[in-house]
């Protein structure tokens, strides 16, 4: 298993959430036709051939080009780059006979994680996620790998090198991934693949951890809006890890000539990573929902204060209110059959201020005492 470390690779922002291009309804199984953005002018082909005693990268133009390469008994990487030119795709996959339905899954970009098991191969298809904490978003981008008897295919929508550490190990002479068969390099492919989620783990958990940070000091007016937009995130992330702990288990569990048993302890270990991922979501699922709630109760307490600040105000003035009422009648002390003396008191302005200020002193000293504020 890879040391899991930050990966210094910036992905592009390839998001598929809500394609404008899709399926049409009704179309034939099989047909091929790209659906999803056009990231490269270009298509790449890049040969990797090694063994235990070489190791060679070959750009090539034409995939005839690698004939001799699968000829020899090394084993041969094929990486391709870029998937929007689908006559160049084709005259890949008539070339290693592919099934229509792999060519179809390739280049429909909005694929779930999923294996499946063929006569002539198995295939994977994966989405590989990097996290940005600017935008607190999650890229995500569509990996296909075909895994044959001498060979592997794996198809990627930019010319990111998302698998430089495997490209590294291959360089070192005696390691295990030179030594063991195309299967184990499927399997080191997929494995990266999973790191990734680790480092998107990684990213929410700080996010989440500030989030929490600055709700429990001084929440902002934003802040409601940032938890919403991580929520999505986590729930986009959870879409897109989930099905491949499924379809883990189908590699596992699927006799296949191509995976050999002693790979396939490697794969229960990748499996295992997976159920730890998924449990780290809903984790942080949960976490954010609790933030969300906190942030209602914040608002809600906050309300609270003020309409309890209101209240008082009011209810000081209430007696205050009452008082003043009662001058404000204007009875005049010498027709009225109740005297009033204390309209015509030359003290009598004064003194009412007086009394109401002596109310309102009362009041305050006794809601003090009650803790009401």
């Amino acid at each position: 298993m890879a040391t899991r470390k930050r990966i210094k690779n910036v992905l592009p922002s390839i998001r598929f959430r809500r394609s404008g291009q899709q399926k049409k309804p009704g179309t034939a199984p099989g047909t091929v036709e790209h659906i999803g953005e056009r990231h490269m002018d270009e298509i790449k082909i890049v040969v990797h051939d090694y063994d235990e005693s070489h190791v060679e990268e070959i750009p090539i133009k034409k995939i005839q080009k690698a004939q001799q390469y699968l000829d020899a008994p090394s084993k041969t990487w094929v990486k391709v780059s870029g998937l929007h030119d689908t006559e160049k795709l084709k005259s890949i996959w008539n070339f290693f006979d592919l099934h229509p339905l792999i060519q179809e899954d390739i280049v429909h970009t909005a694929q779930r994680p999923k294996v499946e098991v063929y006569d002539n191969c198995v295939f994977f298809v994966l989405r590989l996620l990097s996290y940005s904490s600017e935008e607190q978003k999650i890229q995500s981008e569509q990996i296909s790998i075909v895994l044959g008897e001498n060979f592997v295919l794996s198809f990627q929508e930019t010319d990111v090198d998302h698998f430089k550490p495997i490209l590294d190990r291959l360089a070192i002479e005696g390691s295990r991934i030179r030594k063991s068969g195309p299967d184990y390099l499927t399997y080191a492919l997929v494995d990266a693949i999973v790191d990734y989620y680790f480092n998107v783990i990684e990213h929410i958990a700080d996010d989440i951890e500030r989030l929490e940070d600055q709700l429990l000091k001084e929440p902002e007016d934003d802040l409601l809006e940032q938890i919403h937009k991580i929520r999505r995130e986590i729930i986009f992330f959870r879409k897109s890890v989930w099905p491949l702990r499924d379809a883990m288990n189908t590699a596992i569990r699927d006799e296949s000539k191509f995976i050999d048993d002693g790979t396939k302890i490697y794969l229960r270990d990748v499996y295992d990573h997976m159920i730890q991922v998924i449990d780290n979501i809903e984790n942080y699922r949960d976490m954010i929902l609790g933030l969300h709630d906190m942030y209602m109760s914040h608002v809600s307490n906050k309300m609270n204060e003020v309409m309890k600040v209101l209240t008082i105000i009011a209810t000081i003035f209430i007696p205050l209110t009452f008082v003043a009422g009662i001058y404000g009648m204007n009875f005049d002390p010498e027709t009225s059959p109740y005297n009033m003396p204390e309209l015509s008191w030359y003290w009598g302005y004064p003194a009412a201020m007086g009394v109401m200020g002596i109310i309102a002193v009362i009041m305050v000293v006794y809601f003090k005492r009650k803790g009401w504020f």
